[in-house]
């Protein structure tokens, strides 16, 4: 990791919205313009196992990664997302990301279980990864210069948490509660609308599925 990273003093959440992640970070890391604050490492996803990026207590983590283009069907690159001891595999299709002030899509955010072992067999673990990448109207030029790469992502990697029992009891105290009243959870109230539009999280029909390591 880059020991150039900034550290956030005790207290202090890096806690960015997907609208940040893609405008502020990602298409800054791919016109090689300033970024906000220097706390994003560079990573070879195919070299790291996912608990190996998570350093500590930490729930989860973000990094940049330049995709390796596995090879071509009929123009159409897909992507390797093997690691040494299994794969990433998609979870769901393609979430835009939309911009606030423009109604604009900006990206896409995707979804990705980590399996162990070789595909198709591998188990499935509780890691997880969000995908970010730019929309391809936004490669364009930006900050005077033009993209350096748009094979570069933006990744979230953390581990899903289990339900405890607690967990489990708490939400079926709250459903007899609702049944008896006879009424439903009212939706928090506020101004700021979410940025995301959301297509469906059905699973994939096998695009971009991570074969095993060679």
């Amino acid at each position: 990791m880059d020991n150039k990273l900034l550290r956030l003093p005790p207290g202090f959440r890096f806690h960015p919205t997907d609208e940040e992640l893609v405008v502020q970070y990602l298409r800054r890391k791919v016109f090689s313009c300033p970024l906000p604050a220097s706390i994003i490492p560079e990573i070879s996803l195919g070299k790291s196992n996912p608990w190996d990026l998570l350093v500590g207590c930490e729930q989860e983590r973000y990094f940049f990664n330049l995709r390796d283009a596995k090879y071509a069907n009929n123009g159409h690159r897909r992507w390797n997302r093997a690691t040494g001891s299994g794969y990433w595999k998609a979870a769901g299709k393609d979430k835009a990301v939309v911009s606030s002030k423009c109604n604009r899509v900006v990206g896409t955010k995707r979804a990705f279980v980590f399996y162990q072992g070789r595909a198709p067999n591998g188990e499935r673990t509780g890691w997880m990864m969000h995908e970010y990448r730019l929309a391809s109207s936004t490669h364009d030029t930006h900050c005077g210069v033009s993209a350096t790469g748009d094979q570069w992502v933006l990744c979230r990697v953390f581990k899903k948490k289990r339900a405890t029992k607690m967990d489990v009891e708490e939400a079926a105290e709250e459903y007899r509660f609702v049944g008896f009243t006879n009424r439903q959870p009212s939706s928090p109230s506020g101004s700021e609308s979410s940025c995301v539009t959301e297509a469906s999280d059905a699973p994939g029909s096998g695009e971009d599925i991570s074969s095993s390591p060679p």
